[in-house]
């Protein structure tokens, strides 16, 4: 049997979220007398401490263990789980995808902006379908780069759950642009001669402002919920952002009030699916009802652009939806690739979806570019 002397000092941890340090008197300081009996000392056998013990003991134990104090207001990131290996690798296309993003985004909102042509009920859903990819994109990529980059993991909970709210309520902003785009669209098809005085612009900004109020309203109880709740000692989430229920998962208290409201949100978003499909099951109708091939056509072509846009976003949404509640046999880095994928895709080819799709916006972009790359000259006619 190994003396007391050479034994190291065992950690244990008790259920009820109790810290006991056993530890061999011997391998304390030495002292001269013992001390009085504390209340706060434990009543076990003389080989257990307490953490509550006098704090010159627990500095000289965390000295002799080089034990660090857990910081209870971080979170840990960790990624995607089992390709640590290959983080600076997937950063490659992830920083390509979000670059690529902006610059779509961003040429779209100056061309709308600039000219004004282009202040159209369309146009404007359109610039607002960019800022809501560029926010929803940058409160994620950005953290994701640090930590596949530089491994800088920590985010306080005050930020992750800032991050949480503006990824979800982007989410359902993005979400409600695209029903009010498909409104746009059965407008355009199926009443056209009145288009003009239903959708005005300023029609447009206030559907835009409902949509916002909405999104926040929505949004807001999820990380007021979070933060009343207790969070136990293991705060490592596997993610590269603060998921709503990832973070939930990490409280020690009950969070079927959490797993309700999240299903609420995702039946809001289940919601404007039906709403989009219930339009163009209108427009399908009105489209059928007309002879002419060419009109058939034509019309068909002004929605083309907007289903491309719900095909790269929706499918996305409702994996990452449907997996967190349904796909617990999905590989954990499988689920998380798609959910970042949510983030980056959309953003990433909406503005060339549009770009190609509608020749005037084409032709904008493509003069204020030549007009950026060449000062001096005054136009350009795009052949």
């Amino acid at each position: 049997m190994e003396d007391d002397h050479t034994r190291l000092p065992q950690f244990q941890q008790h259920p009820g979220h109790l810290c006991l340090l056993h530890v061999p008197k011997s391998s304390l300081a030495p002292t001269t007398s013992e001390p009085p009996h504390s209340p706060h000392t434990s009543s076990s056998a003389g080989d257990t401490l307490n953490i509550s013990e006098p704090d010159r003991r627990i500095d000289h134990l965390m000295a002799a263990f080089n034990f660090t104090p857990f910081d209870p207001s971080t979170f840990i990131l960790m990624g995607i789980p089992d390709l640590e290996a290959a983080h600076v690798w997937i950063s490659i296309p992830l920083s390509m995808f979000y670059i690529i993003g902006l610059l779509g985004n961003f040429m779209v909102l100056f061309a709308v902006v600039k000219e004004q042509t282009l202040h159209k009920p369309m146009y404007l859903l359109l610039s607002l379908l960019a800022v809501t990819e560029i926010s929803t994109s940058t409160a994620m990529v950005p953290k994701a780069l640090c930590i596949f980059w530089f491994n800088l993991k920590g985010i306080t909970v005050r930020g992750c759950l800032t991050q949480m709210f503006f990824l979800h309520a982007g989410s359902m902003m993005h979400s409600a642009v695209l029903m009010t785009m498909a409104l746009d669209r059965y407008v355009a098809i199926c009443n056209p001669l009145r288009y003009a005085t239903i959708l005005t612009n300023a029609r447009i900004a206030k559907l835009g402002l409902v949509a916002l109020v909405r999104a926040v309203l929505f949004t807001l109880p999820l990380p007021l919920l979070l933060s009343r709740q207790p969070f136990c000692a293991n705060r490592i989430i596997p993610h590269t952002y603060c998921e709503h229920m990832a973070v939930a998962k990490m409280s020690c208290g009950d969070i079927t009030v959490n797993r309700m409201y999240g299903l609420v949100m995702a039946l809001v978003t289940w919601s404007d699916l039906t709403l989009i499909a219930l339009s163009y099951g209108l427009i399908i109708r009105a489209v059928l009802r007309i002879s002419s091939k060419k009109a058939h056509q034509k019309a068909l072509n002004t929605c083309t652009a907007h289903i491309c846009v719900m095909m790269t976003s929706y499918p996305l949404f409702l994996f990452s939806t449907l997996a967190h509640r349904f796909g617990q046999g999905i590989t954990p880095h499988v689920h998380i690739i798609f959910t970042n994928l949510f983030f980056l895709i959309p953003p990433m080819l909406n503005p060339i979806i549009y770009g190609v799709k509608t020749k005037e916006l084409c032709d904008k972009v493509v003069k204020y570019t030549c007009r950026m790359r060449s000062p001096g000259a005054t136009d350009f006619q795009p052949a």
